[in-house]
């Protein structure tokens, strides 16, 4: 019976050992750190790998060092020029003091997504929907400053900061689109423009040039009757230029002098 007893008691204390050894043992993947409390004290951060602490004495803590990609759900945001508009963006980021990251702030992912809520509505309502449309990468730069300042004491450093989308309202989009065809047509109109002032000044070159020659002229003048001429379904009527006829009527009035001198 004794016996029976003494063994039932071993086993029993085998069991013990092996939970103890067992809560002993700790193994961290290459992407974790251990934060390690004795007695509630912070005592150090253990790397990845097979790791032992001290049972009941020590408590460890796993932190994920990896980026993590966050989503900034959709923000109602007024710019400075008074254009309701709502905004999301994506939020990187990473743990690089993972002993700050449980000592100084209870969560830190959710404090990191309340500050860069609050962030974003903070500094996209101090631009213009101009800028905000137009210079993305200024804004996002400014965020990912404001934000790593912030979360620097969590041990926390933002890498980077993206506005996904702006959703403008429908009056809003409209507005643009007038404003986007008006500039269209103010540019074609300005081509057109310039087009004309090239070819009215190479016309008046042309035009100087022909009638500084007269066998140029003529020579137009004939060119321009072969392409009439290639229309054989209709009937033109042109003037003779009267330089064609110089020649005739100089000659008529010579022969005119010559008999009247005989």
């Amino acid at each position: 019976m004794f016996g029976l007893g003494s063994g039932f008691f071993l086993i029993i204390a085998l069991a013990f050992v092996v939970l103890i050894i067992a809560s002993a043992i700790r193994i961290l993947l290459e992407y974790e750190r251990g934060v390690v409390f004795r007695l509630g004290r912070f005592s150090g951060v253990k790397g990845p790998g097979l790791k032992f602490i001290i049972p009941i004495i020590d408590q460890l803590k796993k932190i994920n060092m990896r980026t993590v990609v966050m989503d900034v759900p959709p923000q109602d945001i007024i710019t400075r020029d008074n254009v309701s508009v709502k905004v999301n963006a994506v939020l990187y980021f990473r743990v690089v003091h993972p002993e700050k990251a449980l000592i100084e702030v209870d969560n830190y992912l959710y404090a990191t997504s309340q500050l860069a809520q609050t962030s974003l509505r903070s500094v996209l309502g101090q631009v213009e929907l101009d800028d905000l449309l137009a210079q993305r990468d200024k804004i996002n730069s400014n965020l990912q400053e404001i934000l790593d300042r912030q979360t620097d004491p969590w041990g926390v450093k933002i890498s980077n900061v993206e506005i996904k989308h702006v959703d403008l309202p429908t009056e809003m989009q409209r507005a643009m689109a007038r404003q986007a065809e008006a500039e269209r047509e103010r540019r074609s109109k300005v081509i057109h423009a310039k087009g004309e002032f090239e070819a009215s000044a190479n016309l008046a070159k042309a035009a100087k040039q022909i009638s500084s020659e007269t066998g140029a002229l003529q020579l137009r003048f004939l060119q321009t009757m072969t392409e009439i001429a290639a229309e054989k379904n209709s009937t033109i009527l042109f003037p003779m230029p009267i330089d064609l006829l110089k020649p005739f009527l100089t000659e008529k009035k010579e022969a005119a002098a010559l008999e009247a001198l005989d």
